[in-house]
């Protein structure tokens, strides 16, 4: 299993809630090979640069990188992300 961990840090002046529409997208896809997907913003609990988290579980490495070209996903992260964001990180891992 390949899990895909990506964290944002949003622009200042944006707000926590400007994200959650983005976020409710990523979720709702519908892709091949997806096992999970968790996405929401940070709870302040400790103090940090990152505002949210997506975490997605995929099947394999054809599957995951068939939802990295997926038109819809990249849209999403053109005009749902890419204006809010300062910076956002990905990680990919194998998961035993």
């Amino acid at each position: 299993m390949i899990r895909n961990v990506v964290v944002g840090k949003l622009r200042d002046g944006v707000a926590l809630e400007d994200v959650q529409p983005g976020l409710d997208a990523i979720a709702a896809l519908e892709s091949p090979g997806r096992l999970a997907c968790r996405v929401g913003t940070d709870l302040r609990l400790r103090e940090q640069p990152w505002d949210f988290a997506i975490t997605n579980d995929w099947a394999d490495e054809v599957s995951y990188r068939a939802y990295d070209l997926d038109e819809e996903y990249n849209r999403i992260r053109r005009e749902m992300f890419a204006p809010l964001c300062e910076q956002i990180v990905r990680v990919q891992f194998e998961v035993p």
